[in-house]
């Protein structure tokens, strides 16, 4: 299966050891299912994700909507946003299969880190950085 060449690399490039069995699954119907219980889990790690993206958002417009352009506020953001990036990272690592949400996922993360570059500007424009 192309998904566990994949995952077997990804470990490798970590630096770490992978040992792929052979299995046969009782057939075609359980391979297909052992597939979609992992793209579950996957699917539920990228909605809890994406709603972790909807809250940075909120998070940010709230702030505009106070005017609060401080370098404090800024970089508490940005680390908010990194955090985000290492999970996304990780999150993609581990979708063997690609779960349907992958890619509105890393579309959401850009977005992130646009509304953080236009929050950035405002608080140099508002004098909120040394």
């Amino acid at each position: 299966m192309a998904g566990i060449e994949r995952a077997a690399t990804l470990v490798e490039r970590a630096e770490g050891e992978a040992l792929v069995f052979q299995a046969a699954p009782r057939g075609d119907a359980h391979a297909a299912r052992l597939e979609a219980l992992f793209t579950e889990a996957r699917e539920a790690e990228w909605v809890e994700f994406l709603s972790e993206c909807d809250k940075f958002e909120d998070e940010i417009r709230n702030e505009i909507s106070k005017g609060k352009f401080t370098a404090a506020e800024l970089d508490e953001e940005e680390h908010s946003l990194e955090r985000m990036r290492r999970w996304f990272r990780d999150l993609r690592g581990r979708d063997v299969f690609q779960a349907p949400s992958a890619e509105v996922a890393e579309l959401r993360l850009k977005e992130c880190g646009e509304i953080l570059e236009d929050f950035a500007d405002r608080v140099y424009e508002a004098g909120g950085t040394p």
